[in-house]
């Protein structure tokens, strides 16, 4: 029995449907878990083919996972998109990897065999903080279970390239004329449903074929952030220019001048 932590988002979702659409797992060996009404609605198509629902969330103790977890060999462990638990150097065990460890703990006792975990294709070690709550997740893993793990990394979004061109807002940027980050390095952006297929060949694999490793998962094309103003600009026909600042003056624009939360500018 494999289950799916976080079934009902973006990612979860999309690696669910490639499991079943390509026939790569049969439904009855598969469990998921969503934390909201919504998110059970939207899996229901997939419980009456015989998927088994947990109700979970993070904040559940760690028995609450434990039978969550009862009868299953593996779990896709999809990280927590509590980010604002990381922002403002939030100190190791209280990050996003909290929620992590939590649900470990409780797949350690209910006896899950292996642990596939979503972790972010970025360097490692890496500058970002963004990193940080995946990083200490993957030196958990590598400390608690004894190479029984699967760490996958997964490539930004495509769909997520506002969040990083500016915090461009789809809606009241449309008369945005100039982007300015702290960098414009490139980036390999990779499709929400690629990642779904690519997860899911991982998943419906035999356990050892990944025991153990760190998989990156992205496309090979890679864009700057001067190359996304282009395709931007001409999307919305009128020119979007980019400018790579320092990063004070990054945050001091966001945080002051677009009033931006600044745990987040800064995470």
């Amino acid at each position: 029995m494999l289950v799916i932590v976080g079934a009902s988002g973006k990612l979860g979702f999309a690696t669910l449907t490639s499991l079943l659409d390509h026939q790569l797992l049969a439904s009855s060996q598969i469990a998921v878990t969503s934390s909201s009404t919504s998110g059970s609605s939207k899996l229901q198509p997939f419980t009456s083919q015989g998927v088994t629902l947990h109700n979970a969330n993070w904040d559940d103790p760690i028995p609450h996972w434990t039978s969550v977890f009862k009868n299953a060999d593996a779990i896709f462990l999809i990280s927590s998109a509590r980010i604002q638990k990381d922002f403002h150097d939030a100190s190791p065990g209280h990050g996003r990897e909290a929620d992590h460890f939590k649900a470990l703990e409780g797949a350690k006792a209910a006896g899950v065999k292996h642990v596939y975990y979503t972790s972010l294709a970025f360097a490692n070690p890496s500058k970002s903080c963004v990193m940080t709550a995946h990083e200490r997740t993957e030196a958990y893993l590598a400390e608690h279970w004894a190479g029984h793990f699967t760490i996958i990394r997964e490539g930004l979004y495509s769909e997520s390239w506002p969040l990083y061109f500016g915090h461009w807002d789809l809606q009241s940027d449309r008369n945005r004329s100039e982007v300015i980050t702290a960098g414009g390095g490139k980036i390999s952006w990779t499709s929400i449903a690629d990642l779904g297929l690519a997860n899911a060949l991982i998943l419906a694999a035999p356990r050892d074929e990944w025991k153990g490793r760190t998989v990156y998962l992205s496309q090979k094309q890679a864009l700057s952030l001067a190359e996304v103003a282009k395709v931007v600009s001409e999307a919305k026909a009128s020119e979007v220019a980019f400018r790579e600042v320092s990063r004070d003056e990054h945050e001091h624009f966001y945080v002051k001048e677009r009033g931006m939360d600044e745990g987040l500018v800064t995470w």
